[in-house]
């Protein structure tokens, strides 16, 4: 098995962290992509334990962000929880916690206002990410979730904001949500430095319904893996590739198989083209 490759808990979100563990680590592989949610089932420091016993790194910690709500008591919370998500990152040794930026409040439609109090927020979070040695990653998510989810939506502006930000910040380049853009290969180029994580899965048609649940096994729709990758790569990022997949059917599938099935892609469709810094 080539090193460098992940699984995010979310492409096998019905497993507990014990045994998603378990699946992952008796597949032959080094690292977990890890959810709060299920992390905080056991306690941070109780899923380290378990992490470390199976002999697994951490590749990140989804998710923080939700920043977009107006000055008062929900963006105190929010940040409260990010600072929260931040020690709990550490604590289980993820060197990146992913930021989802939140979409337009409730009857807003003030898209500009939105991106801004998003920018402020990974400022406001930069001291304390610096005291623990986590990277704020900022994900971009495709446009269609501004609404709703995420109103960064290209990785020219999450790396706006992380270059406002300083060190602190970063950026995740996942192939489900950039791959349409034109200029998505110059921008991984000008972001030489930035790439906190690199998660990867594939754009399959139909979507469903909830077109949040439609992500692909790699392979399997329309995304071309290897300039991006390549593209990746060359900009200098060396950390583990995350397989993250939203969809029912995967879901459903035995956890074993889907690792299997994950890894077998992974080694035809991504390891190839990380060979310029591949460890």
């Amino acid at each position: 098995m080539a090193g460098r490759f992940s699984i995010n808990q979310a492409t096998i979100k019905h497993a507990t962290l014990v045994d998603a563990v378990t699946v992952i680590a008796e597949a032959g592989l080094s690292s977990i992509g890890v959810w709060r949610e299920p992390l905080g089932e056991v306690g941070a420091r109780a899923g380290r334990r378990i992490i470390d016993d199976a002999g697994l790194s951490v590749s990140s910690l989804c998710r923080g962000g939700f920043f977009t709500a107006e000055e008062g008591n929900a963006r105190t919370t929010a940040l409260d929880d990010n600072r929260r998500a931040l020690d709990e990152a550490a604590t289980i040794g993820a060197p990146a916690l992913v930021l989802v930026a939140g979409g337009l409040p409730d009857g807003s439609r003030d898209l500009i206002g939105a991106r801004e109090r998003v920018r402020d927020a990974v400022g406001d979070l930069a001291d304390h990410a610096d005291q623990v040695g986590v990277t704020l990653a900022i994900e971009p998510l495709h446009p269609m979730y501004a609404a709703d989810r995420a109103v960064i939506n290209t990785l020219a502006q999450a790396l706006e904001i992380a270059e406002s930000v300083g060190p602190a910040a970063g950026i995740v380049v996942d192939t489900f949500h950039v791959w349409w853009d034109p200029a998505v290969l110059d921008v991984i180029s000008r972001a030489a430095g930035r790439i906190a994580s690199y998660q990867v899965c594939d754009w399959i048609l139909p979507l469903p319904a909830d077109v949040l649940l439609g992500r692909g096994m790699m392979g399997d729709g329309f995304i071309n893996f290897e300039p991006i990758t390549r593209a990746v790569a060359e900009a200098g990022y060396n950390g583990d590739v995350e397989v993250e997949i939203f969809n029912e059917d995967v879901w459903n599938r035995n956890p074993t198989d889907v690792v299997r099935t994950c890894a077998s892609r992974f080694e035809t469709l991504i390891h190839p083209f990380l060979t310029t810094h591949a460890t």
